[in-house]
């Protein structure tokens, strides 16, 4: 059987060089399709389906919030519990700048710049997780302790139900 190529995004290559294993799974992306339609296309449970959103402080500095697909960030209770004023989700411009990689591809795995990292402490609950790897359509399968151990993440106590 011969396996089908993957692209070999910038998050993908931070995962080889930090020996993460992890299986990569594509699925035809559509548009503002979210979480759900990624797990409708490969058969998964929406809540091991992790996206990565990007939001900014009260200060304007960027930060990446890792949430479950069938969960929204509540942005009220991350602030609390970042001690700042106030947080809000990127516009889709200054994501992709602080980033390097187009909404609906954002992996939390290489960004073009360092950014921390909070992730919803439930995920650390989950055998496994689907994690976008960097590219519209493509996950990554991983253990979520790779979310401690690559990207030194923050666990957060934010998520609401959709």
């Amino acid at each position: 059987m011969v396996k089908k190529a993957h692209p070999v995004t910038p998050g993908i290559r931070t995962l080889r060089r930090a020996t993460i294993p992890f299986t990569v799974h594509q699925y035809k992306y559509a548009d503002k399709g979210g979480a759900r339609q990624a797990a409708e296309a490969l058969g998964l449970d929406t809540h091991a389906v992790v996206k990565t959103l990007v939001f900014q402080d009260a200060h304007k500095n960027g930060l990446l919030v890792l949430m479950h697909g069938d969960a929204q960030v509540s942005a009220k209770q991350l602030a609390r519990q970042l001690k700042s004023k106030q947080v809000a989700p990127c516009d889709t411009g200054l994501a992709m700048k602080l980033t390097g990689y187009k909404v609906g591809g954002i992996s939390p795995f290489g960004t073009r710049n360092t950014l921390p990292v909070y992730v919803e402490s439930s995920i650390f609950d989950l055998e496994t997780i689907y994690i976008n790897g960097g590219k519209r359509g493509l996950l990554v399968q991983a253990d979520p302790t790779c979310l401690k151990n690559v990207c030194n993440a923050t666990p957060v106590a934010v998520a609401l139900p959709l």
